[in-house]
């Protein structure tokens, strides 16, 4: 799997799994901040959006991993977090 495919596949889980009808998953830029100023996720999304990328990419996230805040960063990050972790 290419990076944009699975930066693409990211975008369309965000949308799917955190219910956000009104984005389209072509309009979440790569690096836009995910929380806060950028696509104003909270801390509720980071849970539900943890669990939604477990269950389709295998990958987890602890809650006492202090670098969950820099793979929640942007697309861009979380890709990077998913090849490292999962190989792909």
């Amino acid at each position: 799997m290419g990076a944009g495919e699975l930066k693409l596949e990211i975008k369309q889980l965000i949308v799917s799994a955190l219910e956000l009808e009104d984005l389209q998953p072509e309009n979440i830029v790569d690096t836009e901040p995910l929380f806060g100023e950028g696509l104003g996720l909270d801390s509720i999304d980071a849970l539900e959006l943890g669990v939604a990328l477990k269950k389709k990419f295998g990958v987890t996230f602890s809650a006492e991993n202090t670098d969950n805040k820099k793979h929640f960063a942007s697309i861009n990050a979380l890709a990077a977090y998913i090849e490292a972790e999962s190989g792909q």
